[in-house]
């Protein structure tokens, strides 16, 4: 009896051993359902389609296509111009010849390399750019993206608006595709293309932060898209796109203390660079009109103190002597209110209504003098190069 009592027991202490380890320890061949579905494949769902929503509540896209679209467009611009080394003064010092040699001669040069992007206008082989990428070059060559590199010429070049034409010797080219400019709105998704820092092409990406920014100091005639996309040095000239892959602006400039991008970077617009190409590749250059006047804008106490009734218009501070203005009649002090009767609010736009008549055209300027309504006519003269006038 004491016997079957003792392997009653064992057989007891070995079934609570088993319940222990199954229990407690868990080994890997005793799992329940849900642990085992971590080794079954689950299937994935299929990537969504470009600007679709990639299921229920997701709302990511990918502009993948529309950079596809315009990359074959954007170009690298390398520059490089010869820089004369500063004379040694002691280069006509026997004993330093005869030590040095002639490494410190006057005739001695070196060339300083710049590098940019362009935007392939036409399959003919016309690229637009920023002036201030090829201003001071002596030999300019462009990559294409498909790896080849030509030599390029300047057709032309618009400091007023910095835009400048380039054109290399082929033809077929991946011309980009110019956007509707009515179409853009603040808010809209765009992508920057170009080459940062010679790092190769790259896209960023951002919204359109602002229209018509002017009164930057940047150029004389500014409509700037101003965006938040990454715009780093090496992106001027390059392209603006919509989330689509048009051309909406050329990247030109961007606000930084530090010289890197902080998300305030500004393009031109496309339908303005359009312009001043198709301008530049029929005359070689662009005409504006122009009056010969100094403007500046007037403030309500200005007004006040030059016994003005309005402060509605740009008050003229200065006259080119023969200039249209001189001949017409115009006097410093006087407050030009319209020309040809579309009002002028302002030093930029009086200066844009001007440049948009052609030269030779007669205009009428409705202006106050004191208390007094004074009109002049003007012959539009030809606009001079920058800093020559208004």
């Amino acid at each position: 009896m004491r016997r079957l009592w003792l392997i009653f027991c064992q057989a007891v202490t070995a079934s609570l051993a088993v319940v222990f380890v199954l229990t407690t320890l868990k080994p890997g061949w005793f799992s329940d359902r849900r642990t085992l579905a971590q080794f079954v494949p689950v299937q994935e769902a299929p990537p969504a389609a470009s600007g679709s929503q990639a299921g229920a509540g997701n709302t990511a896209v990918s502009y993948a296509p529309a950079a596809a679209k315009a990359l074959p467009s954007v170009v690298h611009v390398f520059t490089s111009k010869e820089v004369r080394q500063p004379r040694n003064p002691f280069a006509d010092d026997p004993l330093f010849r005869h030590f040095f040699g002639d490494r410190n001669d006057p005739s001695a040069s070196r060339r300083a390399s710049g590098l940019g992007s362009g935007v392939i206008a036409s399959p003919s082989g016309y690229i637009l750019t920023n002036n201030h990428v090829v201003e001071q070059a002596d030999e300019i060559e462009v990559a294409l993206y498909d790896g080849r590199k030509l030599a390029a010429t300047v057709v032309g070049r618009d400091p007023d608006t910095d835009l400048a034409v380039l054109h290399i010797a082929a033809d077929k080219l991946p011309a980009v595709t110019f956007g509707a400019p009515e179409a853009l709105r603040v808010g809209d998704v765009v992508l920057a293309i170009g080459n940062p820092f010679g790092v190769g092409q790259t896209v960023t990406m951002g919204i359109v932060s602002a229209l018509g920014r002017s009164q930057l100091g940047i150029s004389t005639f500014e409509h700037f898209i101003q965006t938040d996309a990454a715009i780093n040095p090496g992106n001027s000239g390059g392209a603006l796109v919509d989330g689509s892959g048009n051309l909406v602006g050329i990247n030109s400039a961007i606000y930084s203390r530090s010289g890197g991008s902080l998300g305030i970077g500004f393009a031109i617009p496309a339908s303005l660079a359009r312009n001043v190409m198709e301008q530049i590749i029929k005359n070689g250059e662009v005409t504006r009109g122009w009056i010969g006047v100094e403007v500046r804008e007037v403030s309500a106490e200005q007004a006040v103190s030059l016994g003005l009734p309005a402060q509605d218009g740009t008050l003229v501070t200065g006259i080119v002597n023969g200039g249209p203005a001189d001949k017409g009649g115009v006097e410093p002090g006087d407050l030009l209110v319209s020309i040809n009767g579309k009002a002028v609010g302002g030093p930029q736009r009086m200066l844009e209504t001007i440049a948009a008549l052609p030269p030779g055209a007669d205009a009428t300027l409705s202006l106050r003098r004191g208390a007094k309504t004074v009109e002049s006519r003007v012959k539009i003269g030809k606009r001079p190069p920058p800093d020559a006038g208004s």
